[in-house]
This record gives C-alpha cells, structure tokens and sequence, in this order.
C-alpha cells in the first residue's frame, strides 16, 4: 500500500431503489495499490457498493472519483477496473487459455502476443501451462477461480473488484485461495477491492476493512485496530466472539455489571463514558490460578469445553448472574479442570475494550 493520492474515492454515496436506501451517504478513500475489503452481515449495502464501483448502477447522489475524476455516469465498458464474480462467469465453450486471452482478443491484441501474456498469467496463479488448451469444465473449482483471476488480470485493470469468489468453495480450498489472493496482490501491486461476508477472509487478506451495517460503513482502519479497537458493539460481536457485558460508569478507572454488579477496572480514563458494553476477548481471558492475582476476576463453573483445532474454547458459568463466559487457549495450555468445578476467570484492565450502547 503507498501513501500516495487516493486511486478510488466515494463522496456522499447514496443509492436509493424507490423508498428503500441500500447505500446511505458513504465516505471512502482507497489507495492505489491496497487490498481493500468490504465486509458486513447480508443486506448491509455492500454488494451495492460494488456495482456502482464497477458502473453497474448509478449512485442517486454523491460522486464516485477515479484518479481525481468524476465516473458516475462512465458505462462500465470504459472503466480500468475488472470484476471477478462469485459465479466465476467462465466461458463454457472455450478452453482455458481461451477465457484468459478473451479480454486481449477484444482490445485487438495479435494471437501471438495473447497467448504470451496468457502462459504468464498461467505461471503467475500456479496454472500448468499444459492446461492452456484444456477444457475450462474439466478444471477442478480451484483452478477455475484462478482461471477468473488470471482473465481478469489479462485486461491489465487499474482496480479488481472481487464480489465475494471464494464463497462457493470448501474450507479448505478456501483457506489455500485466500494466501494465494494475498500472495498474488503483493506481486502485480494492483488496487484490490474485495466483499465478503466472511470476517476470516477480510482478517487475512486485507491492509483495511471497511465494516458496513444497514447502508453505512460505521468502520474502517486495519484488521488489527478494527479487532481490538471496535467502534460499537456491532463491530466488536461481527469481528469474532466476544464476552459482552451491559455496563454503567463508577469512577473515572471502573464500571459496573448491570446484570451481576460486579465491578470492574479499565486501563483508560472514562471521559465522556456513562453506559455501554464492556467487551472483553475470550484469548485474553486466564483462568484457574493464572487468574487469581488479576484486577478483573469472576468466580463460576467449568460449564463445558470445545476443542477448535489448535485452540481450546472453555465456557464458564458466572456464580452471580449465570453468564457464561468464553475463554479461549492455545492446546498447550489447555485448562485441567473438570466439567462443574469451580473456577476463577480473570483479565487485564489494560485488555478491557469499552464501547457505547
């Protein structure tokens, strides 16, 4: 990502179909050469965003910049920017080096120098270079997804649209396509703007996210600060599981539990705080004895337990007001404890997250 003038820019956004608001005044820098993603539950706006990014829709109001210029009413034909579908939109017909030299035989481009480019761009996304005269049905998902890309990338775009590709695959595959996404973003250094409803994907691939919810983007900044710095109680609980208790301000340094009265120390000065939720990641909860030193703690149960690979999920019932908490370890320092026992959790003041109602 570079620090130069924003390739992409949406000023005052809005899309409207008949009475109904699908995009609701959205402000947006985008630099060139950044992985962008959009991400948000479905019927957040964020598939609309991208069809009027593309010159699919056209905004009711507000303007859409390319480079400094306004493109609101450029037909998506005349745009430097590409889609890669969720649908792939692979031509059935032709063979593989067929679909990736399409948008080269459209430019006039001589078969010479199509099937050039095309063999580098089958090199690029790990396509055999023996699969160019093979049918595009015969591929496995995978390599059709990277087929899309690679034909994408033919047409030499300034920005990739990606509307949400890797939905329709396995975990596994998924997972594989998304490193290869990161990977591939790095060495072209294209602008990539990406939807998704997934919060893995946004996580990993993204240099931002944009966090949307009912037409507005109520979020945007890196992966890192969107997870530990969330603006609102939504963003905290869309970014991953979270132990989310209502709150009222003491003093300056504590707040309150409504449902149990506990209280509870933060790092930071109250200021302007008086009520919300007290959010508090369950990797950074201890528990049994690590726990008993720490400002923060709350006695209960070992309710249960769930392995996630290589982590361990605990959830434990609070002795006060029977909310179960979630505590998540690395295997190698999976808790002992039996199911039932009595347990204490606790936490760092500086690892409590405050956020308004």
């Amino acid at each position: 990502m570079t620090d130069s003038q924003p390739i992409l820019q949406l000023k005052n956004i809005v899309k409207r179909f008949g009475e109904f608001t699908a995009v609701d005044g959205i402000d947006l820098d985008i630099s060139e050469g950044e992985f962008f993603t959009i991400v948000g539950p479905s019927g957040s706006g964020k598939t609309t965003i991208i069809r009027l990014l593309v010159g699919l829709d056209r905004p009711s109001a507000g303007e859409i910049l390319l480079n400094g210029a306004c493109i609101n009413d450029l037909p998506a034909n005349r745009r430097p920017t590409c889609m890669v579908f969720q649908s792939l939109a692979l031509f059935p017909h032709k063979t593989v080096g067929g679909n990736i030299e399409f948008p080269l035989k459209i430019a006039g481009a001589p078969a010479q120098r199509r099937r050039e480019r095309a063999v580098e761009l089958m090199e690029l996304l790990r396509l055999p270079v023996d699969y160019y005269d093979k049918h595009v049905l015969q591929c496995s998902g995978g390599e059709q997804q990277r087929i899309a890309l690679a034909r994408a990338l033919a047409f030499d775009p300034a920005i990739l649209f990606f509307d949400e590709p890797l939905s329709a695959l396995d975990y596994r595959l998924r997972k594989t396509l998304e490193k290869e996404l990161k990977d591939i973003h790095r060495e072209t250094g294209k602008t990539f703007v990406y939807i998704t409803h997934s919060l893995e994907e946004a996580m990993v691939m993204s240099d931002r996210i944009g966090i949307m919810r009912d037409g507005r983007m109520v979020q945007v900044g890196t992966p890192h600060a969107i997870y530990n710095r969330p603006r609102d109680k939504f963003v905290a609980q869309f970014m991953g599981e979270v132990n989310t208790l209502q709150v009222s301000k003491i003093d300056e340094r504590h707040v309150r539990a409504r449902s149990s009265g506990d209280q509870f120390e933060v790092a930071a000065a109250l200021d302007g705080f008086e009520q919300g939720f007290l959010i508090i990641r369950p990797e950074v909860v201890k528990i049994g004895s690590s726990a008993e030193t720490l400002a923060n703690r709350v006695s209960g149960t070992l309710f249960n337990d769930y392995s996630l690979g290589s982590r361990l999920q605990y959830q434990v019932r609070s002795s006060n007001d029977g909310y179960h908490w979630l505590v998540e370890k690395l295997q190698d320092e999976a808790y002992e404890g039996a199911l039932d026992e009595e347990v204490v959790i606790g936490w760092r003041p500086e690892d409590s997250i405050l956020v308004a109602e």
